[in-house]
């Protein structure tokens, strides 16, 4: 018959077991005798051996089992963290670590609080205070949170009001670069096996300009090309063709967006399109950011293509197939960083 195990044993009986075998070492038994005379293992001996040596009987009482009745961490212990994971980045606490990681959090409880937990405990009181694991947002260091603020509050508003009175029409523009060995997501496998991916060995890359706004509407256009003035102006011109109202288009402050040749135009043009820019720095306040994360991760990073006629093909495709759905183009405007804008 199989022995029982004596985790299984109530308090009170393992108290027992821990004396007995701790008399029968004292009666000349070793410690491996011991571990079959009494079902354990001789780890579990040596362990109860050293407890009686350090602390007398005393320590091999039994004791309360299960989670302590109180909190290890007070109610305003708790707030205090939740405020630090909140509003500070761990090195700015003076720890080793750039995220809010379970061992970041842990050390910071062991150092402020004097509370040492695993790694899996912090997990549990994180989930407990409603925090998740997330992917944190890229925030520059130049970006000015006067300049902001003051857009949230008082520039964007008036280009609302403005678009509104005047029957204009706002767009949120952007560029980016594509590669084409960019890839995005993950590929099961065995465990201690990457999967690897056949593709090319060519680096292929070119570039993409668009515009979305909160009523679902499209517009882009790709190009292989340096991005610079006269490409700029060719997407403008094809911009005003497509909207047959005045545009108010917001952008960042990209040195093209600014240049003297793009102003001469744009002068000429001040009926049908205006530029408005936002504060520098700050790419999280774009919707059109978010197309760009969609259109790197679904339309690049998760396809091979084996040349730049396919990449620009499997982009347009993409894209044009995103301009029919204006649901889609509406659900990036749903992001908290950009609700602002819907």
């Amino acid at each position: 018959m199989k022995a029982k195990d004596a985790r299984s044993l109530s308090s009170q009986a393992q108290e027992q077991l821990r004396m007995r075998a701790v008399e029968a070492i004292g009666q000349g038994l070793g410690p491996t005798e011991v571990g079959k005379l009494f079902g354990v293992s001789r780890a579990a001996v040596h362990n109860w051996i050293n407890r009686r040596r350090l602390g007398g009987k005393r320590a091999l009482r039994a004791g309360r089992r299960g989670r302590p009745k109180s909190p290890r961490l007070s109610g305003q212990q708790r707030a205090l963290v939740v405020r630090t994971i909140v509003g500070r980045c761990p090195d700015q606490m003076r720890l080793p670590f750039a995220l809010w990681t379970r061992e970041a959090v842990g050390q910071l409880l062991e150092r402020d609080f004097g509370v040492s937990v695993s790694v899996w405990t912090v997990g549990r009181y994180l989930r407990s205070w409603g925090m998740t694991p997330q992917k944190p947002l890229r925030r520059a260091y130049e970006q000015d949170p006067v300049a902001v603020r003051r857009w949230l509050s008082q520039e964007y508003p008036a280009i609302a009001a403005r678009a509104k009175r005047e029957g204009a029409q706002i767009h949120w523009g952007d560029e980016m670069g594509l590669r084409s060995d960019h890839q995005t997501g993950t590929s099961w496998g065995r465990k201690g096996q990457t999967p690897v991916i056949p593709g090319t060995g060519k680096r292929f890359r070119c570039n993409m300009i668009s515009t979305v706004t909160n009523r679902g509407r499209l517009a882009f256009m790709i190009f292989a090309e340096r991005f610079n003035a006269t490409v700029f102006l060719r997407f403008l011109k094809r911009l005003i063709r497509l909207v047959h109202r005045k545009i108010l288009l917001i952008l960042d402050r990209h040195s093209v967006h600014l240049s003297a040749q793009a102003n001469r135009w744009l002068a000429r043009h001040r009926r049908q399109i205006e530029l408005f820019f936002l504060p520098s720095y700050s790419p999280a306040l774009n919707p059109d950011e978010l197309l760009n994360q969609d259109v790197k991760s679904n339309a690049l990073g998760r396809r091979r293509p084996q040349n730049l006629v396919e990449m620009t093909n499997d982009l347009r495709t993409y894209l044009r197939s995103t301009q029919r759905r204006p649901d889609i183009v509406k659900s990036y405007f749903h992001e908290t960083h950009v609700r602002y804008a819907a």
